[in-house]
C-alpha cells in the first residue's frame, strides 16, 4: 500500500496524527462540556460548536494566504502547532462549576477555542499543500496522488480513534475519585435543580439517579448540594481531558521538527526548489487558470452541503446518543463520547478496502473519476441519513425530554439500540472516503501552482461554510420530529449529488 509514495508522506501523517488526537478529544466532549459547565441549551451550545467548527476551517483560508504571501509554509505550520497547544492549555485549566460569572468564564473558553481554531488554520491546509508538493516533485500519477491522500487520511484518523476514549476515561476516573459514577444525563437535571426549573417527575428521577451515581451507600439528602458537587467534579474531568491534548500537540511538534528539513516547500510558480526558473514548468494561460479556479469553486460549493450533513456527528448525533440511545451493548457500557471513535475507526478499517477497490476498478478500466466519486459519496451519505430517519420514526420530541422545559428524560427501555448510530456512522464513513481525501487530491491536482496554499484553504473554507450551518440541525433537533430532521440531510445530499453529475463532464475535462 505504501509502495511508490514519497517518503515524507508517513512523517507528515504522523505529525498530523497527534494534532488530530487533540482535535478529536476536543470535538468528542465540546458540546457536552459547554452544557455541563455553563448550563447552555442545545441551541446555544450548538451555536458555539458551529462557530468554532466553522472558524477552524475558514481560518485555514487565512493560513493559506499567510503561507502563500510569506513563502514560508514550514514556519507557518510550526506556529500553528504552538498556538493550538496554547489554546488547549486555556481550556484545560480547571475553574469552578457552577461558574460564579457565566459571561467571564464563557468568554475565557471562547478565547481558548479561537486560539485553537487559528492555530489549526495555520497548520491544516498548509500541511496538505506540502504533501501535494511531494507528489508534484516526484511527478507521480493522479491515481497515486489520490491513494496517497487516502493513506494520509487513514493515518490521521488513528489518533482520532483513541481520543474519544481518553476524554471520557479521564472524566469517569475523576468522578470515581470523588465517589461519583458517570451518568450522561445527570448534568442537565443538576442544572435544572439549581435554577429551579425541574419538574416533580424529574425531581424523582434526579433523586434516583443521584443515589445510583453516588458510590456511598448513604442516600443523597440534599439534591442541590449534590447537583453542585456533581457538576463541579464532572466538568473538572473534562478540563483534564483537554489537558491531554497539550501532550498530543507536543508529540506532534517533535515529530514535525525532526522531519521538517525533509519536507518540501510549495514553490513559487515557474521556479524550482532552489528558486531558479523551472524549464519544465507548464505555462498556463489566463483562460486555463480561470477554468481551473471556476471548477474548484464549483466543487467547493457542492461539498459545503456534505459537511453540513456529515459534521452533525459531533452535534445532533451526539445529542441523539445522549437522549435517545441505550448506552449499552450486552454487558459493555458505552459513553456518549465513545460514539465519536466509530467514524475514525471505520476510516482506518475501510481505507485499505476502498484503495484496493479503486485499484481493482482501474485494472478493469472502470475506475470513476474523482468528480464522479464525489457524486457517489453524496448518494452514500444520503443513504446513511435515510437509515437514521427510519430508525427515528415514533420517537418523542426533544422538548418532552428536556428537564429545563419540565420534560422527563427517557428511561432505558424506551431508547433505541446503539447499532442505529453505529450503522449510520459506517455508511457515512464510506461516503467520507469517497469525498474528503479525494477532494483534497482534486484540489492539489487542479489548483494553479501559484494558488496551491490558498486553494487548499478554499477547500477547508467550504468545509467551514458547511460547519457554519450545523446549528440549523440543533434547531431542528429541538423543534420537529427527528425523522424529519434526518430527512432534510437526505434531501441535501441528493441535491448535491445531482449537482455534481450535472457538472461532471466539465469537471473531468478541467482536471485532465
Amino acid at each position: 500500500m505504501f509502495k511508490g509514495h514519497p517518503k515524507g508522506l508517513i512523517a507528515a501523517a504522523l505529525a498530523n496524527m497527534g494534532e488530530r488526537f487533540g482535535f478529536y478529544t476536543m470535538m468528542a466532549i465540546l458540546v457536552l462540556f459547554l452544557q455541563a459547565k455553563f448550563g447552555l441549551s442545545d441551541q446555544n451550545a450548538g451555536i458555539i460548536y458551529s462557530v468554532f467548527y466553522m472558524s477552524i476551517y475558514i481560518l485555514a483560508l487565512v493560513g493559506g494566504i499567510i503561507a502563500d504571501k510569506t513563502k514560508n509554509f514550514k514556519g507557518t505550520i510550526m506556529v500553528g502547532l504552538i498556538l493550538m497547544a496554547v489554546g488547549y492549555v486555556v481550556m484545560g485549566i480547571p475553574t469552578p462549576t457552577p461558574v460564579p460569572n457565566v459571561t467571564l468564564y464563557l468568554t475565557i473558553s471562547v478565547i481558548g477555542l479561537f486560539v485553537i481554531a487559528f492555530g489549526n488554520g495555520l497548520f491544516k491546509g498548509n500541511l496538505q499543500a506540502l504533501i501535494g508538493q511531494m507528489y508534484d516533485d516526484a511527478k507521480l500519477s493522479d491515481d497515486k496522488r489520490g491513494a496517497g491522500f487516502q493513506i494520509f487520511y487513514m493515518f490521521i484518523n488513528i489518533g482520532a480513534i483513541f481520543a474519544p476514549f481518553i476524554a471520557p476515561g479521564i472524566r469517569t476516573w475523576w468522578l470515581k475519585k470523588h465517589d461519583f459514577l458517570y451518568n450522561a444525563e445527570l448534568p442537565a437535571l443538576c442544572h435544572s435543580q439549581i435554577n429551579g426549573s425541574i419538574s416533580p417527575e424529574s425531581t424523582v428521577l434526579l433523586q434516583n439517579w443521584a443515589n445510583n451515581s453516588s458510590i456511598s451507600t448513604d442516600k443523597v439528602s440534599d439534591l442541590t448540594v449534590f447537583a453542585n458537587d456533581y457538576l463541579n467534579v464532572f466538568t473538572e474531568g473534562f478540563h483534564y481531558a483537554f489537558g491531554t491534548a497539550v501532550i498530543a500537540m507536543f508529540i506532534s511538534f517533535v515529530i514535525y521538527m525532526i522531519n521538517k528539513k525533509n519536507f518540501p516547500n510549495p514553490r513559487v510558480a515557474g521556479k524550482t526548489a532552489d528558486g531558479k526558473d523551472d524549464p519544465n514548468e507548464v505555462k498556463m494561460d489566463i483562460s486555463e487558470i480561470k477554468q481551473r479556479m471556476y471548477a474548484l469553486f464549483a466543487v467547493f460549493g457542492v461539498v459545503i452541503f456534505f459537511w453540513f450533513s456529515f459534521h452533525q456527528n459531533g452535534l445532533t448525533m451526539t445529542y441523539f446518543a445522549r437522549d435517545y440511545t441505550l448506552l449499552k451493548i450486552g454487558s459493555f457500557d458505552l459513553s456518549v463520547e465513545s460514539f465519536q471513535s466509530i467514524n475514525p475507526f471505520f476510516v482506518v478499517f475501510l481505507t485499505p478496502v476502498i484503495v484496493a477497490l479503486f485499484g481493482w476498478l482501474k485494472t478493469k478500466g472502470y475506475e470513476p473519476s474523482i468528480p464522479k466519486k464525489i457524486a457517489i459519496g453524496m448518494l452514500i451519505a444520503g443513504a446513511g441519513f435515510a437509515l437514521m430517519s427510519l430508525g427515528s420514526v415514533g420517537l418523542p420530541l426533544r422538548d418532552t425530554l428536556n428537564p429545563e422545559l419540565g420534560g422527563t428524560p427517557l428511561d432505558n427501555v424506551r431508547k433505541v439500540t446503539p447499532f442505529l448510530l453505529i450503522g449510520t456512522y459506517f455508511i457515512l464513513t464510506i461516503a467520507e472516503l469517497f469525498i474528503s481525501p479525494l477532494g483534497i487530491a482534486f484540489v492539489s491536482k487542479v489548483a494553479p501552482p501559484q494558488y496551491q496554499g490558498i486553494m487548499q484553504g478554499g477547500w477547508l473554507g467550504a468545509t467551514a461554510a458547511g460547519n457554519g450551518l450545523l446549528v440549523i440541525g440543533a434547531i431542528m433537533y429541538n423543534s420537529i420530529p427527528l425523522w424529519m430532521t434526518w430527512g432534510l440531510f437526505v434531501v441535501v445530499c441528493l441535491i448535491s449529488m445531482f449537482t455534481m453529475l450535472f457538472m461532471l463532464k466539465w469537471l473531468e475535462r478541467v482536471s485532465k
